[in-house]
């Protein structure tokens, strides 16, 4: 047995964390350091990392909790009590990307600009393009004291919309992609899916409620196992006999975590989890797979096309479902800007039809460009469109809060090891 594995995971944690700060100096999301760190290590730039078995299975592991993480952080309150405009900005913000991905992949083949694989590639596109990522996007708007404004709170609900949507056109078309089954036999099994899901959803809430009530209310770590058993076994089902994507089962169980008095609480277990292992390993194989070798003109030209077009289309979108709710025009721009990042999401979609053998391993180049690029252009272009624009209103936004809670209680936590400490030295 080979112990190499354990180098070249300690590779990948230094140098996605290392280049992971560095992007944090930039306000860039680590995530883009961690693309970087993959691709200079990978076979395309110092050839010390290729992808291997293990790193394969551990970044299919880690795509799995971070979609369970994103289930436990949806309020499904919020989901539901999250109005007209951002039901309205979410469903035009998935519809029109996906039209217009699809459409530009469909024509750049037709051109010859790249080498579509086929239909379900050319739509898998347009999936990607659906996703949407406002982590960036909260940060800018805190930064300028935005986020408790009507466009800030009309962002964040349509995000979560945005995330249910997207996971919904992802599973049809793995779905699709999966074999030679009739539309009907697909819409069927998502159908069954989603009903299974209900049924253990319900029954899982009812497990976790009657634990802490026998705990007197307190959460343990038989709860947070209990939670991660619940999300594998999930993700496995949803693979295995839905031939649903396993990050649907997983998101799913993460909402049923959410629903339970002491969701927060569990999530803040898995977020270690994340950073120390999982999710920068997800990250560096994304990098790790980008071939730049044989890279072409039609590519470069494809790849500046996609992250035009996934720029424009959520402008288009969000911005037309936004002005419908009656948003002044400028405030249309400001929503339709702020929902264009598309972040970890995107890459994660890209996975997953890389995984699938939909994607081809040469189209992962366009849209890691087209995250990186689109992070980097977000703040620059929401900052742009508030310019000079004075707006007092301030909107009560419990999405905005639920969202701080875990930095929160990383502060309060460090504060409490601080004073024990002080205790034990006064002792």
């Amino acid at each position: 047995m080979s112990y190499h594995f354990l180098l070249d995971l300690a590779l990948i944690l230094l140098s996605t964390k290392i280049l992971g700060l560095i992007a944090q100096k930039f306000q860039m999301p680590q995530v883009v350091g961690a693309l970087i760190a993959g691709l200079i290590l990978s076979p395309a730039g110092l050839g010390l990392l290729s992808e291997t078995e293990f790193t394969k299975q551990l970044s299919e592991l880690g795509v799995i909790v971070l979609m369970f993480s994103a289930g436990m952080g949806t309020d499904v309150n919020e989901l539901k009590h999250s109005g007209k405009a951002g039901f309205m900005v979410a469903v035009l913000g998935v519809v029109v990307p996906f039209l217009m991905g699809t459409a530009l992949a469909w024509g750049a083949d037709e051109l010859g600009l790249i080498e579509s694989t086929g239909f379900i590639e050319n739509i898998f596109i347009g999936t990607i393009l659906t996703a949407t990522s406002v982590s960036i996007t909260v940060e800018t708007l805190k930064e300028m004291k935005k986020l408790e404004t009507k466009v800030g709170n009309t962002i964040l609900a349509a995000a979560l919309i945005d995330d249910v949507l997207g996971l919904i056109a992802l599973t049809l078309v793995c779905s699709l992609a999966g074999g030679d089954e009739s539309i009907g036999m697909v819409l069927l099994k998502i159908v069954g899916f989603f009903a299974f899901a209900f049924v253990v959803v319900f029954g899982a809430n009812r497990i976790f409620c009657w634990m802490l009530k026998r705990q007197h209310g307190w959460a343990s770590h038989r709860n947070s196992v209990f939670a991660f058993v619940l999300c594998l076994v999930m993700a496995y089902c949803a693979e295995e006999f839905f031939g649903v994507a396993d990050i649907t089962g997983a998101y799913a169980a993460g909402l049923a975590v959410a629903c339970t008095p002491k969701g927060t609480y569990i999530q803040t277990k898995y977020n270690p989890l994340g950073y120390l292992l999982l999710t920068p390993v997800f990250f560096a194989s994304i990098g790790i797979n980008v071939q730049i070798t044989g890279l072409t003109g039609g590519m470069v030209v494809f790849s500046i096309l996609l992250l035009l077009v996934s720029i424009i289309s959520k402008l288009l979108g969000c911005g037309l479902g936004a002005k419908a709710c009656q948003f002044t025009t400028r405030e249309s721009i400001q929503v339709g800007v702020g929902m264009a990042c598309r972040g970890e999401v995107a890459l994660i979609v890209a996975n997953r039809g890389l995984s699938m053998g939909v994607l081809s391993p040469a189209m992962m180049t366009p849209v890691v460009i087209t995250v990186v690029c689109g992070t980097i252009l977000t703040p620059i272009l929401l900052k742009l469109s508030f310019r000079g624009h004075q707006e007092t209103e301030l909107v009560q936004n419990n999405i905005a809060d639920r969202m701080a809670k875990h930095r929160q209680l990383d502060i309060i936590t460090q504060q409490l090891l601080q004073q024990d400490e002080q205790l034990m030295k006064k002792n």
